[in-house]
């Protein structure tokens, strides 16, 4: 398992992405590629020419995202204030290779996690994004389940994960806080909506940034419809409490986020932290920090 971060992933270089590409699309054959070392947990990403991306499943449940991704990113694109990476081709298994994989957009910028960004002027651009994705009709879209980590669903129906991760954590947060904390945002009303629309994934390694500012919203393998309140999470994964109130006022200009959405939002960001937390903490240190800090976020916003 040296260098990889799950027991089922496949090793992908270079030189299987360069095959596929050629085999497949001998047009850009000759275009530079190169690998993008943050790219992501269940993909393997490189940078492909200027303008484009290839993105290659590394496991068999990233693999269920990209028939998802192909079929409704091109559509929501067209309604989203902030770029986002919509498929240009759809590439197939070959090469060795065993699953089907994608050749996006590329979007200039870098993680958030590693660029720094105006915390206020992020929160006015990350508001108008979710609060557009929530309008786009949701009919047809896919209900929560293993191909977008179950983002979305009732919080309850997350009790079980949560509290398991929050066992692994003793010897570094006080398992008592984390499960008060966690029970009492269970007793918050589930969302009793319409699904919307939801990124389902919205921590700082797929925001990107640029001259400060966002650039755009990438990685969208928790796609889904569900509950709304998932997306305001990144009020504490990504954001500190000055650009947290910012971001709840742009919000409610937008939609209704009130203290139940509020409540429910900081539950996903703890549940999403322990979850990562636990599961990354001796395999990736940048996603265990992002994971570490969107806790202790969680836990320190009494407001919330």
């Amino acid at each position: 398992m040296a260098g990889k971060l799950h027991e089922d992933e496949i090793g992908i270089g270079e030189a299987l992405a360069r095959r596929l590409v050629a085999s497949q699309f001998p047009q850009w054959k000759d275009l530079p590629l190169v690998r993008v070392p943050a790219g992501g947990t269940d993909n393997a990403v490189f940078r492909l020419g200027a303008d484009m991306a290839v993105r290659l499943p590394r496991r068999p449940s990233a693999a269920e995202q990209v028939e998802k991704e192909q079929r409704f990113l091109p559509g929501l694109q067209r309604s989203l204030p902030l770029a986002i990476p919509a498929p240009i081709a759809a590439g197939r298994p070959g090469e060795g290779y065993p699953w089907s994989w994608s050749i996006c957009g590329w979007i200039e910028g870098e993680a958030a996690f590693a660029a720094p960004f105006d915390e206020i002027a992020a929160a006015r651009d990350l508001a108008p994004f979710i609060g557009a994705l929530h309008r786009i009709d949701a009919a047809g879209g896919p209900a929560p389940g293993p191909h977008n980590f179950f983002r979305g669903v009732p919080l309850a129906q997350r009790d079980r994960s949560t509290r398991a991760a929050i066992v692994k954590l003793v010897d570094m947060f006080e398992a008592d806080e984390l499960t008060v904390t966690w029970e009492q945002a269970l007793h918050t009303p589930a969302w009793s909506g319409p699904p919307k629309w939801i990124h389902g994934d919205l921590h700082p390694g797929n925001i990107l940034v640029q001259d400060r500012r966002i650039s755009g919203v990438i990685d969208f393998g928790g796609l889904g419809v569900g509950d709304p309140a998932c997306d305001l999470m990144a009020a504490w994964t990504v954001l500190g409490a000055e650009g947290r109130a910012a971001f709840r006022d742009a919000l409610n200009v937008i939609e209704a986020a009130d203290d139940d959405a509020w409540s429910r939002g900081r539950c996903w960001a703890l549940s999403f932290g322990v979850i990562a937390l636990a599961y990354y903490r001796d395999s990736d240190a940048t996603l265990s920090g992002i994971a570490r800090r969107s806790i202790e976020q969680a836990l320190g916003d009494a407001s919330g």
